[in-house]
């Protein structure tokens, strides 16, 4: 299952096994086309979600296998705090959770550098997702166990099946350093290595993929304005696209008072944790994606851009 990545093109073998992938799904009816689905490698389940998920104090994590440096995705509901190591979710990609009495889907593809948690329930009913091992635009797609539906990533809903069109909830969380979190909220739980499956969670599967500027699976055409692994802030809201550039908001003194159509927002950028949120003026923190320019432009070809120059 391992691989380091190499900056070769290995579609030719995503169609090789592309067909033995789509045997296991429900194409009837798809909002997304068929030709655009390649396998990412692993099938069904190859890349085995977290279902039953262990938790540590804060202390105990970086004592036994965490690094200040090492990147998490973090996570705030009703007062209760947990952290997602990436180390782990680059084995995973998914994690079935529940915190502060919600029941959340935590997500991460790294392809995309994409890491976005859902509420779990979707269509009046609470779903449990796996993946699939295909991928949209690069992207990863889950697929829910009560239906086997797909579900894109970035674009938050169903792409095939029964739930084709439904919508998932993106919830607010971030994509920061164990330390900066640690050191804000040092009561957080932590996702233990103990996931129940045989892993080196200190080895990087995409060991040299998030500098180089090859992207492993079609996209179509990149906008080459950025790096393609130019780190963004994405923001949906009203039904406006708009990427704050890392590069960009480290050249202006944070926060960044913007708008984003007729809204006022605030934006706080840390670049010694490479750390982006957005606020509205109330100071309530909105739903928002950390992840790759080439990911963020795949999905939002009209995106708007915050520029430092217009400051």
């Amino acid at each position: 299952m391992k691989t380091r990545f190499k900056s070769v093109d290995i579609k030719k073998f995503g169609l090789i096994l592309l067909w033995v992938g789509l045997t296991a799904w429900d194409f009837s009816e798809h909002s997304i086309p068929l030709s655009e689905i390649l396998s990412g490698g692993p099938g069904k389940d190859g890349i085995p979600a977290i279902d039953r998920p262990q938790f540590v104090p804060a202390a105990k994590a970086s004592r036994v296998f965490l690094k200040d440096e090492d990147r998490i995705i973090a996570l705030m509901v009703n007062g209760k705090k947990k952290a997602y190591p990436i180390k782990i979710l680059n084995w995973h990609e998914i994690v079935n959770d529940s915190i502060g009495g919600r029941r959340v889907v935590v997500t991460f593809c790294p392809l995309c550098g994409t890491g976005m948690v859902f509420d779990a329930n979707a269509a009046g009913r609470q779903l449990n997702f796996g993946v699939s091992g295909l991928l949209y635009q690069s992207d990863v797609l889950l697929y829910d166990r009560q239906t086997e539906s797909l579900w894109s990533q970035i674009k938050q809903e169903a792409v095939t099946g029964k739930l084709i069109g439904t919508r998932l909830q993106l919830l607010p969380s971030t994509q920061t350093t164990w330390g900066a979190w640690k050191k804000q909220h040092p009561n957080t739980f932590v996702l233990s290595t103990q996931t129940g499956h045989s892993r080196n969670y200190d080895d990087d599967p995409y060991e040299g993929y998030t500098t180089s500027r090859d992207v492993m699976f079609s996209v179509g055409p990149l906008n080459s304005r950025y790096h393609p692994k130019e780190q963004v802030l994405g923001v949906e809201l009203d039904g406006l696209a708009k990427a704050y550039p890392f590069s960009e908001l480290a050249r202006v003194k944070s926060p960044v008072k913007d708008k984003i159509g007729k809204k006022t927002v605030h934006v706080t950028y840390d670049p010694q944790s490479r750390t982006a949120t957005i606020k509205d003026t109330l100071g309530k923190e909105l739903p928002s994606v950390t992840g790759f320019w080439f990911a963020w432009y795949a999905f939002h070809k009209d995106t708007q851009i915050y520029s430092a120059q217009k400051k």
